[in-house]
């Protein structure tokens, strides 16, 4: 059975190489710049790239906050990549400014503490075992990253019951993450090869 897939495309984010990864995974694919043609649908990608306030307020600005919100409480799946996955958690600070997040993850995304920022390029992934998103890959499998900003694997997180999967540059930062319904990576899995491929996949038939 095809997955129905809506992109939400509110500006910020790497939308076509988005929809062409998932097309070549099986998804059905429509690309959206109204969020509600995203309530309906099996999944809903929220990509993004950039500074994290740039991303909520554009979020903001076309109403795919409660959008997103409605459909994690629903149990409708949701996946959010790079600063899609930033914007989840309950706030970000960049340069100073902290800006309030969608709050459906427990904590704050801060600047990546390591002597080289941004963190661009492949790294290996560590998740727990059993985790749906990274079935059939091998533990030492290798993911794109771009990115100076991240949310760290904490207590709260832990304890909120999210399975999270992590990386290190400088520090261990959270890599990936799922809670419910809801989804999301921080590296790219359109530009993480076939690596990424998979995740897509999993993540697809899991609808």
């Amino acid at each position: 059975m095809t997955r129905r897939v809506v992109v939400l495309d509110y500006g910020s984010g790497n939308i076509h190489s988005v929809h062409r990864a998932l097309q070549r995974v099986g998804a059905e694919v429509t690309v959206a710049t109204d969020p509600a043609e995203g309530i309906d649908a099996d999944g809903l990608v929220v990509p993004g790239v950039g500074a994290y306030t740039h991303c909520v307020n554009q979020l903001d600005a076309i109403g795919g906050r409660a959008v997103v919100a409605d459909r994690v409480a629903a149990g409708r799946p949701v996946l959010g990549i790079c600063v899609g996955l930033q914007i989840l958690f309950d706030a970000g600070r960049e340069h100073g400014i902290l800006t309030k997040g969608l709050g459906l993850l427990p904590g704050e995304v801060t600047r990546l503490l390591a002597p080289r920022v941004p963190h661009m390029g492949w790294n290996t992934v560590t998740w727990q075992p059993g985790d749906p998103l990274f079935a059939g890959l091998d533990p030492d499998s290798r993911c794109y990253f771009v990115h100076s900003y991240a949310a760290r694997p904490s207590r709260s997180l832990r304890a909120a019951g999210a399975r999270i999967a992590t990386s290190v540059h400088g520090e261990v930062f959270v890599a990936a993450v799922s809670l419910g319904a809801l989804s999301a990576t921080q590296f790219h899995p359109e530009k993480s090869g076939d690596v990424g491929a998979r995740v897509l996949a999993n993540w697809v038939s899991g609808l």
